[in-house]
């Protein structure tokens, strides 16, 4: 009998109204005054979406390493790596080398499900 693959789906319930489900989600020190929508956009953007795929694919034992192979600022990608773990998307695991420690995204889901309710 084939063993049945598991995935991990991460379903995220968008209210196009303002105060919807995603702004409670990523709640903050300071409280956010920008919709669902725009937070979203964040969320999916082209450089987050390359993180995403590089994860996947390459598998980078560091942030630096992801940097590295997406050519972009360190800085950057750890702001980026941050958001996708408080939806989720991604967790952190701290691996060590020697008495060097760095800290390993790991994608954490196969599948991302927007629901929009308009």
């Amino acid at each position: 009998m084939a063993k049945k693959e598991r995935t991990k789906t991460r379903y995220v319930d968008l209210n196009v109204q303002e105060g919807g489900f995603v702004s409670k989600f990523i709640a903050s020190r300071s409280k956010p005054n920008f919709s669902d929508v725009a937070i979203l956009r964040k969320l999916l953007s082209n450089e987050k979406c390359r993180i995403l795929y590089t994860l996947k694919h390459k598998k980078p034992k560091s942030i630096y390493e992801i940097a590295k192979l997406l050519g972009r600022d360190f800085k950057s990608v750890y702001e980026d790596l941050k958001m996708l773990e408080r939806f989720g998307l991604i967790e952190f695991h701290l691996s060590k080398v020697g008495k060097r420690e760095s800290l390993a995204p790991v994608l954490v889901v196969d599948n991302l499900k927007i629901i929009v309710r308009i």
